[in-house]
């Protein structure tokens, strides 16, 4: 009779213990997809986040200024002369210039534009300003050179707009030192691709500039 019992549950314990085993495998499974999922999923969610707010800074900033307005010409470099010149355009923005480049800086006073021309050949901006330009702009036009390699400041007679700026083959004329088109003029042609002689020095020429 004990036998007979034997026979009869041992088969049944065996299904049990197998169909116990098989539900445990199938929860560990299910348990490891969730974790590879939330593994998955949280790095997602962190990139996503980071890309939305990278996006949302770009998103916010303003364009940059339009350079549409500059003037361009067609000047070789390389021509030198000790004799005075005659420019077309004024200031002038290429051409002859004499041997001797004129040191890059702030000045009070004309300078001679033999000397700047040579100037914007090494990659130097000329920003030229009428001399009856209100004192608080030349201020402004001061604080936007000033410390800042290969550009040269200085008043100019005859000018066709209030301030000029120069660079070698091109010029854009505006009228307030308020206008952010100067400091994406600077950022963009200062040693910019325009430049004859780039790498070329703006010091050791001849000049006295106040800062």
């Amino acid at each position: 009779m004990g036998e007979t019992q034997d026979e009869r549950t041992g088969p049944a314990a065996g299904r049990d213990r197998a169909a116990r085993v098989a539900a445990m495998q199938r929860a560990e499974r299910a348990r490891a997809r969730r974790r590879k999922a939330a593994l998955i999923a949280v790095p997602t969610v962190l990139v996503l986040g980071a890309g939305a707010g990278i996006a949302a800074v770009i998103a916010a900033q303003p364009d940059p200024p339009s350079l549409e307005a500059v003037q361009t010409f067609d000047y070789a470099g390389s021509q030198h002369t000790e004799e005075p010149v005659t420019y077309a355009e004024t200031p002038p923005v290429g051409g002859e210039h004499d041997p001797v480049w004129l040191n890059c800086g702030i000045y009070d006073a004309p300078v001679p534009n033999e000397n700047a021309v040579h100037s914007m050949e090494h990659g130097a901006v000329w920003i030229t300003y009428a001399p009856d330009l209100p004192a608080e702009q030349v201020e402004q036009l001061t604080e936007a050179v000033e410390g800042r390699e290969y550009t040269l400041l200085s008043p100019y007679e005859g000018l066709p707009s209030p301030i000029v700026l120069s660079a070698w083959n091109h010029q854009l004329t505006i009228d307030s030192a308020d206008d952010p088109r100067i400091g994406a003029f600077l950022s963009e042609y200062v040693q910019g691709a325009q430049t004859p002689e780039p790498g070329a020095l703006c010091s050791n020429g001849v000049g006295t500039p106040t800062g």
